[in-house]
């Protein structure tokens, strides 16, 4: 027996040994690779179309339009908006903000399931901060709320802020208006936590809700006064264990500092109240106290009131927005930063005469 395509070891000669043929050698390409499916392309009407209908896949498709920075995909977003718009403004949209470690994606899970169970339909439009060095997200909001993220009424959206000023979603407004437009009644928008976001989320919902805690310190550093005079009403949180006393002591301190700002345009009068998401607390007492401030200013007629304040603050944020984009799109004006740049870093111009150069260039001597 001849052993040249085998291995010698096989020989007789060798006794005691024994070495298998092995396996045949693997294909190159795995057969068992699926091919990538090609997401459907729809058009601004098949979107508009599966919205109205409540299809969670098209909004999802549809919010990730709204967010994309492409052109192409901003002229569909657009459209989908506009025809989605006639649509929208029939929900009760709460912002949520508050210090770190307050228990904000806790607490809006157990407010969320509260009235996910009692009929609502609820979306939460969860802002995570990106990154300044890789402009990345986390987007982890689901995993925090792992009840309510697979609610059958209720649809978690985390956005990344992509570097909006304090942590706000850039599109925020625009994605309420869709979610409205897909049937949900009640829209939760959860900042990044108390900073420079908090009046661009004011600008957008109906109660600005502050989320507190107390037993982490002095509770008189948590009241600031921009902050304060923003909130339409107070939730103190983690009111549950050892912690009830120094809750209800902070209540009293909070409840007492509103009093100390000027009254709300609405005529409404802040309260503060305790809760605890973990022990489900005062968390019905919150809502209720939204629904009584939403009452209130529908039968003073400020809801609409406010509404258009919002509409002619976002209109002029987009002018600020979309002039600041085309400046440094801009040919002419990229080469001038750069050798503007480096004439104020050698102290030939001033920082502000480099500014009003530019502007100049830029707007063709209008302004002057």
């Amino acid at each position: 027996m001849h052993y040249k395509n085998q291995h010698p070891e096989n020989d007789p000669a060798y006794k005691g040994l024994s070495v298998n043929e092995g396996v045949e050698k693997a294909p190159v390409v795995n057969p068992y690779r699926q091919r990538k499916i090609k997401r459907q392309q729809y058009s601004a009407s098949q979107f508009a179309e599966g919205i109205l209908a409540g299809n969670m896949s098209i909004l999802s498709q549809a919010l990730t339009l709204v967010e994309s920075s492409l052109p192409e995909h901003q002229i569909v977003a657009q459209e989908v908006i506009e025809k989605c718009l006639p649509h929208s403004g029939n929900s009760i949209r709460l912002g949520i903000t508050g210090v770190p470690g307050a228990g904000k994606s806790t607490f809006i899970e157990a407010l969320g399931m509260t009235l996910v169970r009692s009929g609502h339909k609820l979306a939460v439009l969860a802002i995570d901060p990106s990154s300044e060095r890789s402009k990345g997200s986390i987007l982890g909001d689901k995993t925090r709320m792992e009840e309510l993220s697979v609610a059958k009424n209720a649809f978690i959206r985390p956005s990344p802020s992509a570097g909006s000023l304090g942590g706000v979603a850039r599109k925020t407004r625009e994605s309420i208006i869709l979610c409205e437009a897909a049937g949900f009644d009640i829209i939760f928008v959860e900042t990044v936590g108390v900073g420079q976001s908090e009046t661009s989320v004011h600008s957008m919902v109906d109660f600005f809700l502050l989320l507190q805690i107390a037993g982490a310190g002095d509770e008189l550093q948590g009241i600031k006064r921009g902050i304060m005079e923003m909130a339409d009403g107070i939730a103190i949180n983690k009111c549950d264990g050892s912690n009830i006393d120094k809750a209800n002591v902070a209540k009293v301190q909070y409840q007492n500092a509103l009093h100390l700002f000027p009254p709300h345009e609405s005529g409404w009068s802040p309260e503060a109240i305790t809760c605890s998401s973990v022990e489900n607390n005062g968390i019905e007492e919150i809502w209720e106290m939204v629904e009584r401030y939403i009452a209130f200013i529908k039968a003073n007629e400020y809801f609409a009131v406010k509404r258009n304040m919002q509409s002619k603050y976002w209109m002029y944020e987009t002018i600020n927005e979309q002039l600041k984009g085309n400046f440094y799109k801009n040919p002419e004006i990229q080469s001038l930063l750069i050798e503007n740049e480096k004439k104020v870093l050698s102290n030939e111009l001033s920082s502000f005469i480099a500014a009003k150069k530019m502007l100049d260039k830029y707007f063709g001597g209008f302004g002057k």
